[in-house]
């Protein structure tokens, strides 16, 4: 991970949020891209050994995303994303709740909002997660802090390869 772009994860316990940010060294339209087409999500979005496969994505207001992250020995964990509210290249939001592979949800879920913008070339991305319930926060938070540092360096080599092309 490139050492001088800000990374900061902070949570909240007592107002069940998660604040997340990250800056990439990629235009904002680039790191849009990244985060709302399936095509380059499925390359970047499970910590490894994991890898990510999108069932189907319809990356508009009302929209889902239905995916799975899927270990090496082939195990599924699925999951639905539905977007609540899009600002084209700036903001999206959504509902994430984990669902079993035939798209029945688990609830509670989690409300997510996802901000971007540019600055002499590098971008941010502020991420804002509300757990509704402190339980699902508690268990959310296990592994959660390392596999999302994981895969947002997956997402930072990605930018890289896709930057020099």
């Amino acid at each position: 991970m490139n050492n001088d772009l800000l990374f900061d994860f902070n949570v909240d316990k007592a107002a069940k949020m998660v604040y997340i940010t990250r800056e990439f060294n990629a235009g904002q339209s680039l790191v849009w891209d990244a985060f709302t087409k399936a095509e380059l999500l499925d390359q970047w979005g499970a910590p490894a050994p994991m890898r990510a496969k999108t069932k189907y994505m319809n990356f508009e207001v009302g929209g889902r995303r239905f995916y799975a992250m899927i270990s090496p020995d082939g195990q599924e964990r699925w999951a639905v994303q539905e977007f609540t509210s899009i600002t084209p290249k700036t903001n999206f939001k959504m509902y994430n709740a984990f669902a079993d592979k035939d798209e029945n949800r688990e609830l509670p879920g989690s409300e997510w909002d996802y901000i971007f913008s540019e600055q002499n070339g590098r971008t941010k991305v502020s991420i804002t997660i509300f757990n509704e319930s402190f339980e699902r926060l508690e268990k959310l938070l296990e592994g959660f802090k390392i596999g999302f540092t994981m895969t947002l360096k997956n997402l930072e080599e990605l930018l890289t390869t896709l930057s020099q092309k």
